[in-house]
């Protein structure tokens, strides 16, 4: 009877914990959130030997929950945070073909392998090979059939038996068998706090010098998922140690270096990054296409950029581009982002795939591309495609499709030359047809996007100046009212500049233009202005000019005429120079490397845009690369960009950067 009464207590138990335990899903783990359960001290202990083992094992018997489930059943329900425990480093394989083995092999379920373990005697390679294929049979699962199995498998008697013979064989068993059965329990679900975690943990911890590379990439990979205890930052530490002694020394496959690489990106110091970055560089002609897909993505986890390591991976990639998923395409692309780093070489490559398979793609695959790769900086023939396809059959395109399409070839200033008209037209049609359900907000967005492009469609711009949609706008949250008067002012710049025929809309109200933005004074280019002009008797310098109310240049260079002096030189705020004081104005612009394309060859989105405007109110642009002033060299490249040649200003025909 008093059996039955603990078999009936641990059934319901496991019940109540599996509806808050982790699961591993798609490659990610979604975790809950579990109270931390102090076990007692006795249960915690440094087992040593078998003869504790044994012990803790008849213990058990009496409270068999305890083995693998915590004291007390977690408060909050399953979660979906994601969590950095990893796979190991390669899938279950067979090694032999034994009964039990070809009988596990069709197994699709936890309760399935627990069916067929309850037919045999357990073995430690039987336990392995058997929470292996219980591991990767969730894999795949839908969340519902999961929560399922989940049940069915911590019902199952022979799950008891199971953990009950892992504990009792933990001192007979391999490294790798150790580190391999603690991953696949803790990501089937079992708590970190239970006691069969906390012996694996233990037991690692004892030998943690005697493992090789293969060991110790699965457990940083599990110790990743874990929450911070005092074993684990133990257990952690102690690993970090032991890698940075052995890495040159020990012998390493490039899946175990990876996988390594992967479970301490997070915590690891940055000259231990470092040097799992050069190992991995020296391992690099081991590189297939998916280690250099891997490597980029852990790169990007470590948030650390190493330019010729991604050099390798970018051409080992480009070779092969064609064989990589829309997903993994994505995924690369984004950490190209967070990395700041371009391949041009790369890039085009990909751009050109995706032209080529165009026909088989939706808009909202070519647009999201388009859109990493304008993150990127980067334009090529793959808008060129895409404004076809739109011209071609612009109700295809959904309003989500058309304003993340303004927005791109916005962003780009890419030049569409005679399909341009033909092309704006399509999408302000179609635009209309969804006005009246578009948010207010993101009305501005579109008109913004149009104006930035030189098109001014009459419908949006009523609609997005009626008293009704200012209304909505003066309630946008806080966080949005910066972006929101940036907008504004850019609408209403171009309205005043560029409006091709009379009568000109409303104005935007001044309430909504916000006051100007002074960015902080480059004084390396200064100093070289300074310089520049101290030679010459009859050009005058202003500093921080501001034009057009919004518009602020960094400097304003004027040839005077023959009356006027040449001691106008001027610091900090300076008043717009006006056409019949010079005969020339040249305005020089010092600019991020965010400001051009991928290949500097063009101006991107509102810095075009005012590169424009300046021209329309009759400045000559000069334009210079914040990184190009170091070095000593800014009045050498100001006197080239200014007066190529030698010549005087008058003739500088040359001067201007092409925008």
């Amino acid at each position: 009877m008093s059996v039955l009464l603990t078999q009936e207590v641990m059934r319901g138990s496991l019940r109540l914990w599996s509806r808050g335990c982790p699961w591993k899903r798609g490659g990610f783990l979604v975790t809950s959130s579990t109270m931390d359960v102090s076990l007692p001290c006795q249960q915690l202990g440094h087992i040593q030997g078998a003869v504790r083992i044994q012990t803790n094992l008849v213990r058990a018997r009496f409270s068999p929950v305890r083995f693998f489930t915590e004291e007390r059943t977690p408060k909050e329900e399953l979660g979906e945070q994601v969590c950095a425990a990893s796979p190991p480093p390669s899938e279950f394989e067979f090694q032999s073909a034994s009964p039990f083995e070809r009988q596990l092999k069709p197994c699709d379920s936890p309760s399935e392998v627990l069916d067929l373990l309850s037919q045999y005697p357990l073995e430690v390679q039987i336990l392995s090979s058997s929470l292996s294929k219980m591991w990767h049979t969730t894999k795949k699962m839908s969340p519902e059939q999961l929560q399922r199995e989940l049940d069915l498998m911590f019902d199952h008697p022979a799950f008891l038996k199971t953990i009950q013979f892992a504990m009792a064989n933990v001192a007979t068993m391999r490294n790798g068998s150790i580190t391999s059965c603690l991953l696949y329990m803790f990501n089937l679900g079992v708590p970190q706090h239970s006691r069969v975690i906390q012996l694996y943990l233990r037991t690692c911890q004892e030998r943690l010098n005697t493992m090789d590379g293969k060991s110790l990439s699965i457990l940083a990979s599990c110790l990743a998922g874990m929450k911070r205890s005092s074993l684990v930052v133990a257990l952690k530490d102690g690993l970090r140690l032991k890698v940075k002694s052995d890495l040159s020394e020990s012998v390493w496959t490039v899946k175990n270096l990876q996988t390594l690489m992967d479970g301490l990106a997070r915590e690891a110091p940055l000259d231990l990054k470092q040097n799992l970055v050069r190992k991995a560089f020296s391992m690099s002609s081991e590189f297939r296409v998916t280690h250099c897909q891997q490597m980029i993505a852990i790169m990007d986890k470590m948030k650390l950029s190493f330019e010729p390591l991604l050099d390798i991976c970018s051409e080992k990639i480009k070779e092969d581009v064609d064989a990589i998923s829309f997903r993994g395409l994505c995924a690369m692309l984004r950490s190209f982002g967070r990395l700041r780093y371009r391949n041009i070489p790369l890039l085009t490559a990909i751009s050109d795939n995706v032209t080529s398979v165009r026909d088989t793609w939706t808009h909202s695959k070519v647009i999201l591309i388009l859109s990493l790769l304008n993150n990127l900086g980067f334009s090529d023939a793959l808008m060129e495609m895409h404004a076809e396809r739109v011209i071609a059959d612009p109700h295809k395109l959904t309003l989500k499709d058309i304003v993340h399409t303004l927005r791109l070839y916005s962003s780009l200033n890419f030049d569409l030359q005679h399909r341009r008209r033909q092309f704006l037209d399509a999408l302000s049609q179609e635009l209309d047809c969804h006005l009246p359900r578009m948010p207010a907000f993101e009305l501005l967005q579109t008109v913004h996007y149009l104006c930035l492009l030189g098109h001014f469609p009459s419908e949006p711009l009523e609609k997005l100046l009626q008293g009704s949609t200012l209304d909505k706008l003066r309630s946008t949250a806080s966080v949005f009212i910066q972006s929101q008067e940036q907008m504004f002012q850019n609408v209403s710049l171009c309205l005043k500049l560029e409006y091709p025929v009379p009568p000109q809309p409303p104005p935007v109200p001044p309430a909504f233009l916000g006051k100007p933005r002074t960015p902080s004074a480059n004084q390396d280019l200064l100093q070289a202005l300074r310089q520049l002009v101290e030679e010459r008797a009859d050009l005058a310098l202003q500093e921080m000019v501001m034009v057009e109310t919004f518009y602020c240049l960094d400097a304003v260079i004027t040839k005077l005429l023959p009356d006027q002096t040449s001691t106008t030189e001027a610091s900090g705020f300076a008043g717009e120079p006006s056409p019949a004081e010079s005969s020339e104005k040249i305005a020089v612009l010092c600019l991020p490397d965010s400001s051009f394309c991928a290949d500097a060859s063009r101006l991107l989105g509102p810095s075009a845009v005012m590169v424009r405007h300046l021209k329309m109110l009759g400045y000559k642009p000069v334009l210079v690369k914040v990184n190009e002033l170091s070095g000593g060299n800014g009045p050498e490249i100001l006197r080239e960009r200014i007066f190529p040649g030698g010549a005087d200003p008058p003739g500088a025909s040359g001067g201007a950067t092409e925008v």
